[in-house]
């Protein structure tokens, strides 16, 4: 198990491969100093400092071999100084080691328990947030997900692309919460889109059919911190055609949309409710259709994004950010806004992020107008 752990370091660390060999130069500067000053200053007695730090980072074996070299060290001292206190000094080298053994086996313990919960959650993640083909007919399709704290891997962000026989059909959506409630309903969100995004012939069937998933998902997993949990969530279809996106917005950050060279923000003509809240205020949804050539790039995301703070307390400028870019591919303009969001709030984010970033390679257009029935059911 030492062994696997030692060589599964993360690979951000050219500084960890640095630091890990710090317990080696702390025994070389010490046994320097001891060797080069008055022995009246005895350096000598900081040796089993130099086990107790391999602990923090080395496995048992390394840290006892570090230990008996810095015991033969002091031995090695003796010779040259006789008053030294070596047997006081060995002693605690011998006592440290033993210690600094057993914490660095217990710690060893912890990392791979660590590790294995990471492997279900990243199991959980691919599950609930699978990855998506990076093309579904002429839609190319790119994602991003960001959690807010850096061990995390699943959370409130949720986000789902499929090929239909009504066209490509997409969600992104944010429950409102934290924790484990709020991935379960970011769960039955998914899991009943993917059933209706097949079934229903309209975005608002689909709709209905998750306005419905929310409520009995927080009657059947009841949280004392959330009873009832609502989410917002923006649909869109993209016709086997092309030409056009239809979009319906349930309380959702509206998206962008890079159309001719201009950057526009859909806002939907008329508000939608989010789901699990359209028995309060109203269930009339409305769909909105926008132009999507061949070129044409859209960006959904969910508020991680257009609510990034920086360190003055200022919203990330998303739309005026989009209007700077170029006519990137998806994973290109995904990559630069991971890097425009660190930037901004200076590596410290506040709220998962989730992004989806398309662009249109259909040969084919049409025109562009609103779905004009409101259409409540």
């Amino acid at each position: 198990m030492s062994a696997r752990l030692w060589r599964r370091r993360p690979a951000y660390s050219g500084r960890w491969e640095a630091a890990r060999l710090s317990p080696l130069i702390l025994t070389a500067l010490i046994a320097g100093l001891a060797f080069s000053t008055p022995r009246e200053i005895a350096f000598s007695r900081l040796l089993p400092a130099a086990p107790a730090l391999a602990a923090a980072m080395w496995p048992v074996l390394p840290t006892i071999l570090l230990g008996a070299f810095c015991l033969l060290l002091m031995i090695v001292l003796s010779f040259f100084y006789t008053d030294l206190g070596t047997q006081y000094t060995a002693a605690a080298i011998v006592a440290v080691t033993l210690a600094a053994a057993y914490g660095s086996h217990v710690r060893l313990q912890r990392e791979e328990m660590l590790f294995q919960i990471r492997l279900v959650a990243d199991a959980a993640q691919k599950v609930l947030l699978r990855p998506l083909p990076r093309r579904i007919e002429g839609v190319e399709i790119e994602s991003l997900y960001l959690a807010a704290q850096e061990q995390a891997r699943i959370g409130g962000d949720f986000y789902e692309a499929i090929g239909t026989p009504h066209g490509v059909r997409l969600l992104i959506g944010d429950v409102r919460g934290k924790g484990l409630s709020a991935v379960g309903a970011a769960s039955a969100v998914i899991s009943c889109f993917r059933e209706a995004a097949y079934d229903e012939p309209d975005l608002r069937g689909i709709i209905h059919r998750l306005e419905t998933a929310v409520p009995r998902h927080s009657a059947a997993f009841p949280a004392q911190d959330q009873p009832e949990h609502f989410a917002t969530a923006l649909l869109a279809e993209i016709p086997h055609d092309g030409g056009y996106v239809r979009l319906l917005n349930c309380g959702h950050p509206p998206p962008l949309v890079a159309h001719h060279g201009k950057v526009r923000v859909l806002v939907p003509t008329i508000a939608s409710p989010p789901l699990n809240l359209a028995a309060l205020i109203g269930d009339r949804y409305w769909v909105d259709v926008v132009a999507f050539d061949p070129g044409d790039q859209l960006l959904f995301y969910t508020d991680g994004v257009s609510e990034a703070r920086d360190h003055a307390g200022e919203f990330f400028p998303l739309p005026d950010w989009m209007r700077r870019q170029g006519l990137e591919q998806p994973r290109e303009l995904l990559d630069e806004l991971h890097r425009a969001l660190m930037q901004h709030s200076g590596g410290r984010l506040d709220d998962d992020i989730a992004a989806l970033a398309l662009r249109s390679s259909n040969a084919q257009g049409a025109g562009a107008g609103h779905d004009g029935d409101p259409g409540a059911t």
